[in-house]
């Protein structure tokens, strides 16, 4: 608890310097507009590179949907994970989500530093409540696919994949992995 005590502090203090950009961010209509055309572009992309340039937009407007404070910490808790410090960049968003438990890209991106860390059922959890917030966080069903096939479970990772690729079906490696998932599937079948 400490550490999240420390983490919101340290944020508190990222909200007075970051205050005159948060000033001028988009209303949140305008970026729950924005974010619906994109979801919905998504699903016709025509390729793998548009869909790549969409996704990472989706993705941006996703971190950036909390507080100026969550912003920061989900930032910090990317930062984390790329520096390969999963349990830090739980500690982070344990404190956005102290800060705002309804922020669902909070759950995706803690649901990550659980997998990463090897704490399958935490992650799981934290994916439901992704998806109670935004059904259609294509990451999340990601997410949910790999775990699945950790856990040897090959007709949930499928399942959960396809999902994903209703959302996103240009997704990079998409029909790649759909292809592996469906052989191994019917592979365990015989």
């Amino acid at each position: 608890m400490p550490r999240v005590v420390s983490r919101l502090a340290m944020a508190a203090l990222g909200i007075s310097l970051a205050a005159p950009a948060a000033f001028a961010q988009p209303r949140p209509d305008a970026k729950k507009a924005e974010l619906d055309n994109l979801l919905t572009a998504l699903k016709q992309a025509p390729n793998e590179a548009v869909a790549t340039a969409i996704e990472g937009r989706v993705k941006q407007l996703w971190l950036e949907s909390g507080s100026p404070a969550a912003t920061l910490l989900m930032q910090r808790g990317l930062r984390d994970l790329a520096n390969n410090a999963a349990r830090d960049a739980q500690d982070d968003f344990d404190a956005v989500l102290a800060l705002e438990p309804e922020l669902a890209e909070a759950y995706d991106r803690r649901a990550v530093a659980r997998y990463l860390q090897g704490d399958y059922a935490g992650a799981l959890i934290d994916i439901e409540n992704t998806l109670r917030r935004e059904p259609r966080n294509f990451a999340a069903f990601q997410g949910l696919s790999r775990i699945a096939e950790a856990r040897g479970d090959l007709k949930g990772a499928l399942i959960a994949w396809r999902r994903a690729l209703e959302l996103d079906p240009k997704t990079q490696g998409g029909g790649e992995r759909l292809r592996d998932l469906v052989r191994k599937v019917e592979g365990e079948q015989t």
